[in-house]
């Protein structure tokens, strides 16, 4: 499966500003489930250095720093991969994680402290969970299975282009939720019954939906012993095999924003554009 990707984005400023370093994620997770086929980040005005590495969590990012005044930031970035993974339960569970909760070794559970820590502590999400876990027989897939398709089916999909995830207890009573909504639902109900999940940010071939417009999307990853990091998917009710590309992965969504940073400047209004193809 191969997927085509352009991201363009662009500010405006009603008078010249001073950028601020900015952060780029844009640009393929390299993680072996894909072949980067070619890539480009276009970045006007130029930047007086630009700086490719990984950050903590090991996602490609780009760090840019500029000089003098601009009415004007855009970024496109246009990418070319060949997805690998067909199936997405290519693997053998571990004894050890076949029922829930499941046990990580010593070592391991230290790595994954931070996706194992509930970022919000409210009993709705903890009950939602350990319902799902009684009515999965403490089965660990059965138990993701059930609960992806549970959020997929009461949690309707909307397009919310702005703001931060909605709290996963306001998700579960407003019974609709955008892409990063229901994700942030399934990471926590995940961490409630113990296991380590992360925030995904990237992009997904087709709509299922038939949107009029493309958006990134946002996703669910979780840590299974004998499978390594495997995504779910719960705006779709699917598990994520090769029509999910992923740029991101973060214990938090602030964490994989696109585009990080700041301009420096009196009275200015700014306006931001964004469009996607993917094909």
């Amino acid at each position: 499966m191969k997927i085509s990707v352009k991201h363009e984005t662009a500010y405006t400023y009603n008078k010249p500003v001073w950028l601020q370093p900015h952060t780029f994620r844009m640009q393929p997770r390299l993680d072996g489930t894909l072949r980067l086929i070619s890539q480009e980040i276009q970045i006007e005005p130029e930047p007086m250095r630009l700086s490719p590495c990984l950050d903590a969590e090991g996602n490609a990012v780009v760090h840019a720093w500029f000089t003098g005044t601009t009415d004007r930031l855009s970024v496109t970035s246009a990418f070319k991969v060949e997805m690998l993974r067909d199936n997405p339960f290519d693997y053998l569970l571990s004894p050890g994680a076949q029922e829930l909760p499941i046990r990580y070794n010593d070592g391991v559970e230290a790595v994954l402290a931070g996706y194992l820590a509930r970022q919000y502590e409210d009993t709705a999400v903890v009950e939602f969970a350990r319902d799902i876990v009684a009515e999965s027989d403490s089965r660990t897939l059965k138990f993701l299975d059930s609960l992806n398709r549970h959020i997929h089916d009461h949690c309707p999909r909307i397009i919310r282009e702005e703001g931060s995830p909605h709290p996963p207890e306001v998700t579960l009573q407003l019974r609709t939720g955008s892409c990063r909504d229901v994700a942030v639902l399934f990471i926590e109900a995940c961490r409630a019954v113990g296991l380590a999940a992360r925030f995904v940010s990237g992009y997904q071939k087709g709509d299922p939906d038939r949107q009029a417009r493309r958006y990134m999307h946002a996703w669910a990853e979780v840590y299974l012993p004998g499978g390594g990091w495997r995504g779910y998917d719960p705006t779709h009710g699917t598990a994520v095999a090769d029509q999910h590309v992923a740029v991101a992965a973060t214990r938090q969504s602030c964490d994989a924003t696109p585009i990080q940073g700041a301009f420096q400047g009196t009275g200015v209004a700014s306006k931001m554009e964004a469009h996607v193809k993917i094909h």
